[in-house]
């Protein structure tokens, strides 16, 4: 397993007090596969990777309990220094918005050869011609004029692209991919997804994809993970959550993807609304919760989960 993450607790402090943000998750990522990390916005999911990355904010973020190994070490225990030696060589981050990850008053070239000359010392001219075949590998046109552009002179389509190519300039061993298809058009995400999967296949990077459009799930996942206030509700592979939904949670969100019914002379669109009971005392609560095994990938948790469970 590349990454097994282990009761990880995560919490901010704030002027109001202690907001304990992910309580208990433990989830694994498989080398050379995509693991999708679902769950309504508040749920935990940028917190788990930042956490993960070792990019919580200072002084106000911190990881008080549990363990992430990846690849058998345990990233907590890592020093700062360590921990900027692992970031972009074994792993790296795509954000959502990559106009506020690109810095505005450097050439796209210049900060793609960065990330080149820092992470695997890099002369000038090896990372220049690194910075042309990324260029070239995702796919951004006239790749030559691309290194000499500023971010505000590409669509936001390109911009991602360029983040991905950064993501993967050192051959890490995971990307994590934070909803990184949220401010594109339709059209422009399912270029983007589908590069992601050719990159996969090409370099057999590990992606953790971070998204709440389960068709986006349906479309890239190996292994599906079900976040709800803060902790992993239910997680197994891709045809498991969606043939066979086992926490509450899950099943409504899978009844809220709207549903089209075409007439001979009418279309209707429905969406179904499914209420998840959970009470103030178990979101409190700091205790893992029990977790069922369904089957030796799909797990389903006890949290907010009030349904007698099919084991079978």
């Amino acid at each position: 397993m590349l990454v097994d993450i282990q009761n990880l607790h995560t919490y901010f402090h704030t002027d109001e007090g202690v907001v304990k943000s992910i309580q208990g998750v433990t989830f694994s990522i498989p080398g050379h596969a995509t693991t999708c990390l679902v769950g309504e916005s508040g749920s935990g999911k940028s917190v788990t990777a930042l956490s993960m990355m070792g990019l919580l904010p200072k002084n106000q973020g911190e990881v008080v309990e549990g363990h992430i190994y990846f690849q058998g070490q345990d990233l907590l225990e890592l020093s700062p220094n360590q921990w900027r030696e692992m970031r972009g060589k074994e792993m790296a981050m795509i954000f959502q918005e990559p106009m506020t990850s690109l810095n505005p008053a450097l050439t796209i070239g210049y900060q793609i050869q960065e990330a080149l000359r820092i992470g695997q010392k890099m002369g000038k001219q090896q990372a220049q011609e690194r910075a042309l075949d990324l260029v070239k590998m995702v796919d951004l046109p006239r790749p030559e004029r691309m290194l000499k552009a500023y971010p505000h002179e590409l669509s936001g389509g390109q911009r991602q692209r360029v983040m991905i190519a950064m993501g993967l300039a050192n051959k890490p061993k995971l990307l994590i991919a934070d909803e990184p298809t949220t401010a594109l058009d339709v059209t422009i995400q399912a270029q983007v997804l589908g590069l992601l999967n050719q990159l996969k296949e090409k370099t057999g990077t590990a992606i953790l994809l971070i998204t709440h459009d389960l068709g986006v799930v349906a479309e890239m996942a190996d292994y599906v993970v079900v976040m709800f206030h803060g902790r992993v509700v239910e997680r197994g592979t891709v045809f498991e959550i969606f043939d066979h939904p086992a926490h509450p949670y899950t099943k409504a969100l899978l009844a809220a993807r709207p549903t089209i019914k075409i007439g001979q002379d009418s279309i209707e669109s429905n969406v179904e609304s499914v209420k998840v009971e959970v009470s103030q005392e178990e979101i409190n609560q700091e205790e893992a919760f029990e977790e069922i095994v369904l089957s030796d990938t799909h797990r389903v948790s006890r949290f907010a989960n009030h349904l007698e469970v099919n084991h079978d």
